[in-house]
């Protein structure tokens, strides 16, 4: 005759996989959620590198920032400050969520309505082109795009103003390939007045002219090649 099993409390080793459908459930979930976040969201360079060198502060105690973008920031300030003889404001160095910005005011760089690159124009750009063919810069790319204010262009030269600063970043493009650098790292485009840094109007709708003077510019994007 068969035993019968004893009444109470399921056997220890019964409860003891209760937890694991728990568990797979929870990191099931969590997956799902990393993947939706991924899916909907764009990793900022700098944000990351900026965490990145929090991290490595926390754990390994150093207090220098040296990921790449960093130490291209802090190289290009080093770099332009030597090899420009342009006031200050000619010249900025920032950052985007793509990775390091280098914007050259068009009032230093061009003659006014025109390509022709000044002289202490084609030395910042040859300093540029020199720094990025050095490891570890060699791995970026440069978008050099041309911006403009909402004035006309001057001088007759230019129907409008996409022309004209299709043309300025085409022109120096063409620096760069001139000086030496491989045009296979470098893009060009012209976004006219539709990209202001600032106001080109206050709010009575009056033109600003510091501020379009700021707006006029040649910016360099750099990002790594990736």
């Amino acid at each position: 005759m068969a035993r019968r099993r004893k009444s109470g409390p399921s056997a220890p080793e019964d409860e003891s996989e209760d937890w694991m459908v728990t568990y797979a459930d929870a990191i099931t979930l969590l997956m799902a959620f990393f993947v939706m976040l991924v899916s909907f969201s764009k990793i900022e360079l700098p944000v990351f590198e900026q965490v990145q060198a929090g991290i490595a502060e926390k754990i390994g105690g150093t207090t220098t920032k040296d990921t790449p973008i960093f130490a291209l920031e802090a190289t290009m300030n080093s770099v332009l400050s030597e090899a420009s003889t342009f006031p200050p404001d000619a010249v900025n160095v920032g950052f985007d969520d793509e990775g390091l910005v280098i914007d050259f005011a068009a009032g230093y760089f061009f003659q006014p309505g025109t390509t022709v690159l000044t002289p202490g124009a084609i030395d910042v750009l040859d300093a540029v082109r020199r720094e990025l063919e050095e490891p570890p810069y060699d791995v970026f790319y440069v978008d050099v795009e041309g911006h403009t204010s909402d004035l006309p262009p001057p001088g007759g030269t230019f129907p409008s103003n996409w022309e004209l600063s299709a043309a300025q970043a085409a022109r120096v493009v063409r620096a760069f390939i001139e000086l030496g650098m491989q045009p296979q790292w470098l893009n060009a485009s012209g976004y006219a007045d539709t990209n202001p840094k600032v106001p080109n109007l206050d709010v009575a709708k009056q033109p600003i002219p510091q501020n379009q003077k700021k707006n006029e510019r040649i910016t360099l994007r750099l990002y790594p090649k990736i």
